[in-house]
């Protein structure tokens, strides 16, 4: 498992106010592999597409935003490979930290170089191989997260497929809500958790969401789902009142070794026994927060930071 990666601090927004994001993009061609490189005009130099954060954006949806802004491919994240901080010659002063996941092109963007048109930031793209990508990158630090993609690729760990464990958001009190639990809605608060949850499942190309039949956690997947045009899998199994340790344990040995890209969504007092089943220490996530794991043939080869 990577262990070169840590999430951003509170210090760290104090300390290094500028965040960015970015993605080592990669595609097979015959028995190797090639990686995405871009050429900047105004600065003149060859680096990874990367990006600056917008307000209130999570580091995992801007990587793919800006991929996108720069190259004109789609992509959908796999793990992370790294991070790193500088002194960027534009902002003297102050440090920038980017945080970098590999990244496969969608299967319907995947353009030649020849076919980018270029724009006021970027004005040429290249697709090369591990070697001659190291060779043309102006900055070391850039090389040096190629060569963290290379250790991946070497431990077939970059073909893994990301399980998000989603809490759901925040609901109404249960106190004052006086009918059958499993029908508590979310708030509004909740609802807009649901919405943000969008963009960060979108970027790491989800194509199965499985839920509580709880109305709270159906809610909070919802908004994915019918953007994703995909079904929710209710389940029982997944409920605050019908969980039970052992079924879980059944049905999270059966996700880990999926090769599909999933979410769950569940409930805090049965977040323990997926931990437990996915063999990672408890995480206590808040309403709304989710962590992201990646697996591979059953065995988990990265485990994400929570940014929520």
């Amino acid at each position: 498992m990577q262990g070169d990666w840590r999430p951003a601090t509170l210090t760290d927004v104090i300390d290094r106010p500028i965040l960015a994001a970015g993605a080592v993009v990669w595609r097979p061609v015959g028995d190797r592999l090639e990686v995405l490189v871009i050429h900047r005009s105004r600065h003149d130099d060859w680096s990874l597409p990367k990006g600056k954060l917008d307000p209130g954006e999570h580091l995992a949806a801007a990587a793919v935003r800006e991929v996108l802004e720069e190259t004109g491919v789609a992509v959908r994240l796999g793990p992370p490979v790294t991070a790193h901080e500088y002194e960027p010659r534009t902002d003297p002063g102050r440090t920038k930290r980017v945080a970098y996941w590999s990244a496969e092109p969608l299967d319907d963007t995947r353009a030649s170089a020849a076919d980018y048109q270029p724009n006021d930031e970027v004005d040429e793209v290249r697709w090369l191989g591990l070697p001659a990508a190291a060779g043309v990158l102006t900055y070391p630090r850039d090389v040096v997260v190629l060569e963290r993609f290379e250790e991946s690729v070497r431990a077939n760990e970059h073909r893994s497929s990301p399980l998000v464990v989603l809490r759901h958001g925040s609901a109404q009190d249960r106190a004052e809500w006086g009918r059958d639990d499993r029908d508590r809605p979310l708030t509004a608060e909740g609802r807009e958790q649901a919405e943000a949850v969008v963009r960060l499942l979108s970027a790491y190309g989800i194509d199965g969401v499985l839920s509580s039949d709880a109305e709270r956690c159906v809610q909070t997947v919802q908004p994915f789902a019918t953007e994703a045009g995909v079904e929710i899998d209710r389940d029982v199994r997944w409920s605050e009142q019908d969980a039970r340790r052992r079924d879980v344990a059944t049905a999270v040995a059966a996700l880990r070794h999926s090769g599909r890209r999933l979410v769950l969504c569940t409930h805090r007092q049965v977040l323990p026994w997926v931990f437990e089943g996915l063999r990672v220490a408890p995480v206590s996530l808040e309403p709304g927060g989710f962590q992201v794991l990646h697996r591979r043939k059953g065995e988990l080869v990265s485990l994400e930071p929570r940014f929520a």
